[in-house]
């Protein structure tokens, strides 16, 4: 199903993990109106150059999982998957690259505000409270 709140412009962030001497190709997509929003809150923070955003996953929520963005600049690359596209650096933890695969990253703006909208394919559609619709 396509989704008519995303924009067809995307960027594909891919990297490949080895995991259990296995190579797999990981990625996670980031709009372009995403990254615009990644660099404008950069800017406005004055963060240095080194520092990137970083995608958390956590146990929690309707749907199972709870995703967390935020900027940092410490990078362990045993421990963590760096992701770079367009001036845009996205890191998450190894251990979370299955879950995250094919994940994309929004910025979205409507009646009920604006902020960055996560979909990921690797979780059910079926929400676990009453109302959620499978958010």
């Amino acid at each position: 199903m396509v989704n008519p709140y995303l924009p067809t412009a995307l960027f594909r962030i891919s990297a490949t993990h080895t995991l259990m001497g296995d190579e797999l190709d990981m990625s996670i997509v980031l709009t372009e109106k995403a990254a615009g929003e990644v660099k404008r809150y950069m800017e406005q923070q004055n963060l240095d150059e080194g520092a990137f955003l970083r995608m958390s996953v956590t146990g929690g929520g309707c749907s199972g999982l709870q995703y967390s963005l935020g900027f940092e600049a410490d990078y362990d690359p045993k421990v963590d998957a760096k992701y770079e596209q367009h001036g845009v650096s996205i890191v998450a933890n190894k251990k979370m690259a299955l879950h995250l695969d094919g994940t994309t990253i929004d910025f979205q703006e409507g009646p009920a505000g604006r902020g960055f909208a996560i979909e990921n394919p690797n979780v059910p559609r079926t929400g676990g409270c009453p109302g959620c619709r499978g958010h």
